[in-house]
């Protein structure tokens, strides 16, 4: 699986990017702006940081302005990915600039039908949001594995990245179902490595060690 950090804030970036846990980056209008920077710097910046897809979504909501943004985007490096909402006139959107070999993430999606319109329209990238249909009593773990199953049954290229991801146990489940992708805050990445025994192991081989007086440098 592959894990895309979901920020703008350059700093989470570059750190988790030394873990080599950062496969590409998603971020959206909101996160930008809570950055207070310019957007397009904001991106370029993180497309310096991390090779992998980096999502930059687009403002307009018809098509033809959904197109020149991302083209325009697309100026900023060879690595942004346009994000564009799950709408028809996204989907054209879609369309044409997969056609014009651009990489493109269908975001806002949350049911399985939806997702099949995205992978017939060329999308690099869907992206189900499970925890805002947890939020509202749906299984959004359960979108994942209709989605899995679709793409699996008529081999779309598509990529499923998940989104939208509240807990590590989100994570988990995804890895297991088999999202290509899990996009998660900075904190989630954090709290994936974290287990109580693991702490109190390391503490007892530190006390063990601390008792010989040796030293290894």
């Amino acid at each position: 699986m592959k894990f895309f950090i979901d920020t703008a804030d350059i700093a989470e970036i570059q750190d988790l990017a030394t873990t080599g846990m950062v496969d590409g980056v998603t971020t959206n209008p909101s996160l930008v702006a809570k950055s207070g920077r310019d957007f397009k710097q904001v991106v370029a910046e993180i497309c310096e940081i991390v090779p992998g897809p980096v999502s930059a979504e687009v403002t307009a909501t018809d098509a033809d302005a959904m197109i020149a943004e991302g083209l325009k985007l697309c100026e900023i490096a060879p690595n942004v990915t346009v994000k564009v909402p799950l709408t028809w006139d996204g989907l054209k959107a879609c369309r044409a600039l997969s056609d014009d070999g651009r990489m493109v993430n269908v975001t806002l999606c949350f049911s399985a039908n939806q997702a099949l319109l995205a992978a017939k329209a060329g999308a690099s990238f869907i992206s189900p949001f499970i925890g805002r249909l947890d939020d509202i009593n749906l299984d959004g773990l359960e979108l994942i594995t209709e989605i899995r199953e679709i793409y699996d049954n008529y081999d779309f290229d598509t990529e499923i990245l998940a989104a939208s991801i509240r807990t590590v146990n989100h994570v988990s489940e995804c890895a297991k179902i088999g999202a290509d992708v899990a996009t998660a805050p900075p904190s989630i990445i954090r709290k994936l490595i974290e287990h109580p025994l693991t702490d109190k192991g390391l503490e007892a081989f530190l006390a063990d060690w601390e008792k010989t007086g040796q030293k290894i440098l």
